[in-house]
């Protein structure tokens, strides 16, 4: 797949792709990273980008013309939609990150100042997205989150092809907890079912522990799902075992 970046601070993107999973998955040919400048294309001597807003108010507004010529430029790598990152955007999730992974070609715009000129984005952007309910100084740490979680899911991304497929989300449900050696660190104890050898029983703690910390964690999730009959026999096993284990515990 491709993405190509809108941004003032390529540099910043570029650098920060030379790490981790992103990294792989250039080197392996799988991902190809694009980033295009809208100072490139600024008619202004200085490459100015940006301008008072009109009504007045603070800060400054990027402009239509440079930031239409850069998304132009990225038009031209392929024809993937233009996605603006904004906290007005809709929730990226675990689902919507699976559809983008998909995709050929994507292009993201990161904003910067006050926001952009609203008639650019009516113009040429197709769907906005948010990585949460905060203000970030631009766009740009959104866009590495955003290329993180889509190039992990891209077909030898990652060493282990089932690490994905067990992340927190993929399923609607978070992640079961993890444990490695050595087996007790200072009186804590792995939990005996790892140790055991019986992969059945594994298996069969990994999605209870995984239901369990949803209905703990994020309730939310929990209730836009439809539990099977064992799904909702696992999580009724585990809420009376942590009852027990509260009764337990009282004074």
């Amino acid at each position: 797949m491709r993405i190509d970046v809108v941004t003032l601070f390529p540099d910043f993107v570029r650098d920060c792709c030379r790490y981790g999973i992103p990294r792989i998955a250039i080197e392996k040919g799988l991902l190809t990273l694009g980033t295009w400048n809208p100072r490139d294309f600024s008619a202004e001597r200085n490459r100015r980008v940006d301008d008072r807003p009109y009504g007045g108010g603070p800060g400054m507004v990027m402009q239509v013309s440079p930031v239409a010529g850069a998304i132009a430029a990225a038009r031209r790598q392929g024809d993937g939609p233009v996605i603006y990152l904004s906290p007005q955007g809709r929730r990226l999730d675990q689902r919507a990150v699976r559809r983008f992974a998909g995709l050929a070609h994507t292009i993201l715009l990161a904003g910067r100042y006050e926001g952009i000129d609203e008639r650019l984005i009516e113009r040429e952007v197709d769907e906005e997205w948010s990585i949460g309910d905060y203000v970030l100084s631009g766009g740009e740490p959104a866009a590495l989150v955003w290329i993180d979680s889509v190039a992990r899911l891209q077909p030898g991304a990652l060493g282990d092809e089932q690490s994905a497929l067990r992340d927190s989300f993929m399923d609607g449900l978070l992640d079961y907890p993890h444990y490695s050696r050595p087996e007790v660190i200072d009186g804590q104890r792995v939990p005996a079912v790892l140790t055991g050898g019986n992969h059945a029983e594994i298996e069969r703690w990994r999605r209870k522990q995984a239901l369990g910390r949803t209905w703990r964690r994020r309730p939310d999730l929990l209730a836009q799902l439809e539990l099977d009959a064992e799904q909702q026999a696992l999580l009724a096993e585990y809420i009376a075992e942590q009852q027990s284990t509260d009764s337990d515990v009282s004074p």
